[in-house]
């Protein structure tokens, strides 16, 4: 057995498609390219948008309107059970507590909401800008002061 002797017989090698070798090959003279135009050309590169003398869909969309996105406030959120983590008993959290204890409250220009995930356990009070329904069940049920701002 040599080298030269081996052969791949998991799969057939694919034909490559010769162009340009003569007419009788039926892929010679225009070499499966058409007839002039820029497709028929070397080096040509189709341009995204272009939809072949239809209006392209980029002209169509409109370029006027309203959008919200550049007045939201955003609003850093913080969960009952994160509260009870860092915070012990008798303890105020509010947006300047919440910076000492290293939340990133400054780049929040809305301030906090107070979400209902997880459990609190200690007797605190909790000064926020916002509640949701459920933090405001559960901190009603345990008897926890809350106010908001």
């Amino acid at each position: 057995m040599r080298l030269s002797e081996l052969k791949n017989t998991h799969r057939k090698a694919k034909k490559c498609k010769r162009i340009g070798r003569g007419v009788g090959s039926n892929k010679g003279k225009t070499s499966c390219r058409g007839h002039k135009g820029d497709k028929s050309r070397s080096g040509y590169k189709r341009r995204g948008g272009k939809e072949g003398g239809q209006l392209p869909l980029f002209q169509k969309l409109p370029e006027r309107g309203f959008s919200n996105e550049r007045f939201k406030v955003a609003i850093y959120e913080i969960s009952l059970g994160r509260i009870d983590q860092y915070f012990e008993d008798g303890e105020t959290v509010n947006k300047k507590t919440l910076m000492e204890k290293g939340f990133p409250m400054r780049r929040m220009k809305g301030g906090f909401k107070v979400l209902s995930q997880g459990d609190i356990t200690k007797k605190i009070v909790i000064e926020a800008n916002a509640f949701s329904k459920s933090a405001i069940q559960k901190l009603e049920e345990k008897g926890i002061e809350f106010k908001r701002i």
